[in-house]
């Protein structure tokens, strides 16, 4: 029976990996200390990428292009850039037991990796129909989009299926970029999901409707306030329809499902402490084992800015976590500190000739500015959110880069509102000065 053992392990082989390695590479690392443990099998890369740029119809982004750390102005770390550094990538390799008191992993073909320092970096595995029991959840044709492997089958029925029908069940992040990529794709599209409006985690009614207006111009039918009951499919089990709880049925070729992720987590259950879904950690990403760190998805932290623990799923905290856990990692050997982890949360999209920025916590008021028209030419609005008297979040479409940096400021330093019709009519003039 094969057993390695490393000084560091980094258990998953997402985007925090990738970052998690480049920090230790920059804070001094000897050749055969660290591993990479990931069920994919290609070297760390940014998974953003899939549900933009990868699914292109001309220009695609492919690998090498996209693996990390390429996502924050970095060099791209090209698999034989950790042959070079003398860093163990042990890829198409899953874990299936974790014993942090023995400080040992067990691969599914048996193999035995031992560390001294654990980074979990798990990351998020997509939720599933068939979990639920949806009747034909598991015809054929029937997509969902997390690792490279979904995307390039997803590629794959695009080209089949060209000027086909796609019914994409969920309006959320995922429902959103890929109705935009299916639709340049030339793909008739229905978004099914059952909120009020799109992206209800984050958006505002008033947010949802310049969306919602401009994906139904674009020529995607959008259906609210139902769910997909079931699904029908031929005798080659390829799916030919999304049966929709309110009775109606969709036809589809292609049926994409983006309804939500579960951080993964249960390698740990019973032997770490958790907290709201995800690994219980510090300001340093510590979990209350010693030796081992949870970052990305996974880790539920402390977000100073508002004094709460909170689990974030997005690569901007995905890097910046793994960066900390290694800077604390290192601190701690050499008798050092370093800075608690100060948060500003961050989300953003790219489709059709949009993008938005949201910086903040999305609680309290909101003051909507700007031209949110979908039929306007050049549409540019955005958002404030407005508690206990001060701005909390910002929200902003179609800004340049020193109005995002603007908003990014305005949501650190939280002013004081003064007159909020003032907001509504001058929108960022009104905090330029800050």
């Amino acid at each position: 029976m094969a057993e390695k053992h490393f000084k560091y392990v980094i258990l998953g082989g997402g985007v925090s990996a990738g970052y998690a390695v480049r920090e230790f590479v920059k804070l001094g690392l000897n050749p055969g200390e660290l591993a990479i443990i990931s069920k994919e099998s290609v070297a760390p890369y940014e998974r953003p990428a899939l549900s933009k740029g990868y699914l292109f119809p001309e220009g695609a982004a492919r690998l090498p292009g996209f693996h990390v750390c390429v996502g924050s102005g970095g060099e791209r770390l090209l698999p034989e850039w950790y042959t070079e550094k003398g860093i163990e990538l042990v890829l198409s390799t899953e874990i299936v037991k974790a014993d942090l008191a023995s400080k040992t992993l067990r691969s599914a073909t048996d193999a035995i990796f031992k560390y001294d320092n654990l980074v979990i970096a798990t990351g998020s595995a997509v939720i599933r129909l068939s979990d639920f029991g949806v009747q034909g959840a598991d015809a054929n044709n029937i997509f969902y989009l997390r690792e490279i492997e979904d995307a390039d089958k997803l590629v794959a029925a695009i080209q089949a299926k060209k000027g086909g029908k796609a019914v994409i069940v969920g309006g959320g992040y995922i429902g959103l970029e890929l109705g935009a990529a299916l639709k340049i794709n030339n793909i008739d599209v229905t978004m099914v999901y059952p909120e009020p409006w799109c992206m209800p985690r984050l958006f505002t009614s008033g947010i949802a409707a310049f969306y919602e207006g401009y994906y139904t111009n674009k020529g995607i039918k959008i259906v609210k306030g139902t769910v997909a009951a079931g699904f029908d499919s031929d005798s080659n089990g390829d799916v030919t329809a999304v049966r929709l709880k309110d009775g109606r049925v969709m036809e589809a070729d292609i049926v994409v499902v983006g309804v939500g992720g579960r951080p993964l987590v249960s390698l740990f259950k019973g032997q770490v402490e958790e907290e709201k879904g995800g690994i219980k950690t510090d300001g340093f990403f510590k979990t209350t084992v010693s030796n081992v760190y949870a970052v990305g998805d996974v880790a539920t932290f402390p977000l100073k800015l508002y004094n709460e623990q909170r689990r974030v799923e997005h690569v901007d905290h995905a890097r910046k976590s793994a960066e900390q856990a290694v800077k604390a990692i290192k601190a701690a050997e050499e008798g050092k500190t370093v800075e608690e982890y100060d948060y500003l949360p961050y989300f953003y999209s790219r489709t059709f000739d949009l993008s938005w920025q949201f910086f903040g916590d999305n609680v309290g008021d909101t003051v909507l500015f700007g031209d949110n028209n979908p039929t306007s030419t050049k549409p540019k609005f955005g958002t404030y959110w407005i508690k206990d008297g001060k701005i909390v979040g910002v929200f902003l479409e179609s800004g340049s880069a020193e109005e995002n940096k603007l908003i990014a400021k305005v949501a650190r330093l939280q002013p004081a509102v003064q007159d909020v019709e003032q907001l509504k009519k001058e929108g960022l003039a009104s905090v330029s000065n800050i």
